[in-house]
């Protein structure tokens, strides 16, 4: 018998809870409305912000080949002769210093 009370008084207990929640829920929000009602809270109006500025860019990619008004400008290299290129005697300094030190 015990277990059969304890057991219903959890579910009254929960149930008391519930209710006593809900009504300091309804309390609460009556007393905001009621606040703002009275007192003209929440009443302020948002600045409003500037338009963002609008920019405008054309941008033209073609391009235009010039040839400076009409004039041709030719650029003739001469090849230079292939000649071998012979290495130069190394000096008696350099080739002291190339040396192996052992």
């Amino acid at each position: 018998m015990s277990e059969e009370t304890q057991e219903h008084e959890g579910t009254w207990s929960g149930l008391k809870k519930t209710i006593v929640g809900t009504l300091a829920t309804v309390v609460t929000a009556g007393g905001a409305w009621l606040g703002s009602t009275l007192f003209g809270g929440g009443d302020d109006a948002a600045p409003v912000a500037a338009p963002a500025p609008v920019i405008n860019i054309q941008n033209n990619n073609t391009q235009q080949q010039s040839n400076g008004g009409g004039k041709t400008v030719i650029i003739k290299e001469k090849e230079a002769a292939a000649k071998p290129v012979t290495p130069r005697k190394k000096t008696e300094q350099e080739q002291l210093e190339e040396a192996p030190a052992w």
